[in-house]
């Protein structure tokens, strides 16, 4: 049993999938693991099954018909895990590609778990973080959206563009998914200022980020635009 569900959404990222799962199952703390596959035509999906037989009490699969957006898919994870007879306390989102250190799981875990934490975010931009294997262009681009998003929100949050998170039961349980907007990017920015604004504590972890190896970036430009005018969405639609 385990009391931790990481929620890794997936399209083709055959190349990473294997590997991610087994480095998760071999982390000191037993955390289970829901992939969720937006029909992923490379077979991402059918190694999960696969790896299934392995690991048949800790390894579970989403399938969905197709890219529904990031968004979607931790909803859908969410929604999965909260009705789980494993009760499951802490929720996590990470990539498939690497870009997240597995070990960090348990650094986030314990920033809610002990560290009085409602929600935990794995930081690039706080004291400690840092970013490799990034273009200069990419970095002004990420940290200047992050500077973008707190001069808007007013969120205390110094990463608030991060998708390596840890949420408790209790803040999931507050937040009503079918009000959250955002598939894409934008999404990360509208469930942490959706959690401060329903009074719970953000902490920030310092990670390490490190661009992907293997398989393709799904950052499109729609995205970007989507965050952007996502951000003045959030602060107007506080005002009503």
């Amino acid at each position: 049993m385990s009391d931790s569900l990481v929620i890794i959404p997936t399209y083709n990222e055959k190349e990473n999938i294997e590997k991610m799962i087994d480095t998760v199952f071999h982390l000191s703390y037993p955390f289970h693991l829901l992939i969720v596959d937006d029909g992923s035509p490379d077979g991402t999906a059918n190694i999960v099954r696969e790896l299934q037989q392995k690991y048949p009490d800790q390894l579970h699969l989403l399938e969905r018909s197709g890219k529904l957006g990031l968004g979607t898919a931790y909803l859908d994870g969410f929604r999965w895990g909260l009705k789980r007879p494993e009760n499951y306390e802490y929720f996590f989102e990470m990539d498939a590609d690497f870009s997240h250190t597995p070990a960090d799981l348990i650094r986030l875990r314990e920033a809610c778990h002990t560290g009085g934490g409602d929600v935990a975010v794995g930081s690039r931009y706080t004291r400690g973080g840092r970013v490799e294997n990034w273009p200069w262009d990419r970095i002004a681009l990420s940290y200047g959206a992050s500077l973008y998003v707190r001069a808007v929100t007013w969120m205390p949050v110094k990463d608030p563009t991060a998708g390596f998170m840890c949420y408790t039961r209790r803040v999931l349980e507050a937040i009503d998914f079918s009000s959250i907007q955002f598939i894409g990017y934008a999404f990360q920015i509208e469930m942490k200022y959706t959690a401060r604004q329903l009074g719970f504590r953000i902490v920030e972890v310092p990670i390490t980020f490190t661009d992907r190896v293997l398989g393709a970036s799904k950052m499109q430009g729609a995205i970007i635009k989507e965050a952007v005018l996502g951000v003045l969405a959030l602060r107007f639609r506080s005002k009503k």
